[in-house]
């Protein structure tokens, strides 16, 4: 199955807490990049994961050719031409950056946003940089509008602090693009609050068509009211299956397999690479997944898992 996002990696702090070192990625076929990229390291505000580390917000490079991107040449021979970076902070500490690798084919229908509040206007929010693809059309509308505090997927996760996963948007009257979505084949929206301070909110929001989703499937996880288990909110899959089910009646212990130990550290999880030992085999299913913490005021509010 194609998936929109080609390449996931996650970099984190080395011991001295000055440079981002390759943690773990997701690559597919794409060997030589990955091993272009696991080498690397990037100090602050340098290459895209330093760039979003000082930006201290999701940023989006649309072009490699002549930018601050390091790995420019192996991207070109991969096939990506477009980077997003998600700095995952708690407090004004980092933690992460996830980085999700692109790239341009007529084939591919989908888009990230990232929507921020306008310094004028805190009650407003906008599109302040994305990547669309080949959508235009759907770029241009998108950059035309403005949102309130629970209006629209990117409100409602800015009012709640919560991710918010919506299907079939094209009939969503929740959704205000829903007829240009319907136009450009966009059928589900999913939507993260990534930070959420006094004066300046950010949310990101990935775009997916049914040939090309996002990812196979996609899960919110929330503490139960005791806070003693995580349980499944909310999924989505391209394929209906199985898995749908097992995955929305299990809970998740804090520290046993990729989302408990997403919850136990508050670290973004890569899991399907790893050794046979490391896998529990009902929650990760053998799968590559990637799981991204909302952080809020230092707790954990919710999980995002994209299993690719």
């Amino acid at each position: 199955m194609k998936t929109f996002i080609k390449v996931t990696e996650i970099w984190i702090p080395d011991k001295e807490r000055t440079q981002l070192v390759f943690g773990s990625g997701l690559y597919g076929a794409l060997t030589d990049f990955k091993t272009a990229s696991e080498q690397q390291h990037f100090s602050f505000d340098e290459g895209l994961p330093g760039k979003a580390w000082a930006a201290g917000h999701p940023i989006v490079l649309k072009q490699f050719e002549h930018s601050y991107f390091k790995r420019t040449e192996a991207a070109r021979k991969a096939g990506l031409t477009c980077g997003i970076a998600l700095p995952i902070f708690s407090g004004e500490f980092l933690l992460a950056v996830v980085v999700f690798l692109c790239g341009d084919d007529n084939e591919y229908a989908g888009a990230i946003e990232v929507w921020r509040n306008d310094p004028a206007n805190q009650h407003s929010l906008h599109v302040m940089d994305g990547y669309y693809g080949t959508m235009q059309h759907f770029e241009t509308i998108s950059r035309q509008i403005n949102l309130t505090k629970g209006q629209g997927i990117p409100g409602i996760a800015w009012k709640t602090g919560m991710p918010v996963l919506r299907e079939d948007i094209g009939k969503d009257n929740e959704f205000m693009r829903s007829s240009d979505a319907h136009q450009a084949g966009i059928t589900t929206a999913l939507g993260i609050p990534v930070v959420n301070n006094y004066k300046q909110s950010y949310v990101m929001t990935f775009l997916s068509a049914k040939a090309t989703p996002i990812a196979k499937r996609i899960q919110l996880w929330i503490p139960d009211q005791k806070g003693k288990q995580l349980v499944c909110q909310q999924g989505y899959s391209k394929i209906s299956n199985n898995l749908a089910e097992i995955f929305e009646t299990m809970t998740v212990i804090k520290g046993v397999g990729a989302l408990g130990r997403v919850w136990l550290t508050g670290m973004p999880v890569i899991s399907g690479n790893l050794d046979e030992s490391e896998y529990n085999p009902e929650l990760d299913n053998l799968s590559s997944m990637l799981a991204i913490p909302v952080i809020e005021q230092g707790r954990l509010k919710a999980i995002v898992s994209f299993l690719f």
